[in-house]
């Protein structure tokens, strides 16, 4: 087998590291940013409703029958007995199709599940995504953008938002479109609700821009289940 030459592995191993550093890394933001959404969304589901809502959102690979969660699995057809040990939920970006657990029993149940990918918002034909980005950016100016900013930090609905920001829930829609539109948050709909979560370059700006905090400045201006 090739792959117990030294030579054959070091070769693999920097076409593997190649591959990641064209196709992966620079989408690694945006891939992050869909997980936390995942979190949130799911973290809110189980404080506020339960685990088995939980497990009843899951998506259309599975299905929560109390006690028995079913999993369309094309691999097997096998049964997984918890015996009173916790189930670790993982979303995945790259999980397609079905979701897929250990093949082994025997060690921590684990279920891989895929996340569910939404279409992004085209822009307008008649701008370039680097008008569209810079244009988004420079309407974030303003106390109520920046507040809703920092709402969604913990995840936050569009309504939840708004009462943040003392706005009617289409403001704080629109609000949100622009930044989401900048980058600074990303958006997931869940049943009839909405539930924003900053992506990690708005986590950035508010980490760093200390000028980004609500009742800062004067006027108009800028201000701002791990599951598995």
């Amino acid at each position: 087998m090739e792959l117990t030459d030294t030579a054959r592995r070091s070769e693999l191993t920097t076409v593997i590291r190649a591959y990641h550093r064209a196709v992966i890394a620079p989408y690694t933001d945006r891939i992050q940013a869909r997980i936390d959404a995942e979190r949130s969304t799911l973290s809110r589901r189980l404080l506020s409703e339960g685990s088995a809502a939980v497990l009843a959102a899951l998506g259309p690979t599975t299905r929560w029958q109390n006690p028995v969660l079913h999993v369309r699995y094309p691999a097997e057809d096998r049964d997984l007995h918890l015996n009173g040990r916790g189930l670790t939920l993982v979303p995945s970006y790259f999980c397609w199709g079905s979701p897929i657990s250990l093949a082994d029993s025997s060690l921590p149940p684990v279920l891989v599940y895929p996340l569910l990918h939404e279409a992004p918002n085209p822009a307008p034909e008649h701008v370039s995504p680097a008008g569209r980005r810079h244009e988004s950016l420079s309407n974030l100016l303003g106390r109520t953008r920046a507040t809703i900013l920092r709402a969604a930090e913990a995840g936050s609905t569009t309504g939840e938002l708004a009462r943040a920001a003392g706005v009617s829930a289409p403001a704080a829609s629109r609000h949100a479109t622009a930044l989401r539109d900048a980058g600074l948050i990303t958006s997931v709909r869940r049943s009839a609700s909405v539930l924003h979560t900053l992506t990690p370059l708005g986590a950035a700006l508010l980490r760093t821009d200390h000028g980004f905090r609500p009742g800062s400045g004067s006027g108009s201006g800028p201000v701002p289940y791990r599951t598995g």
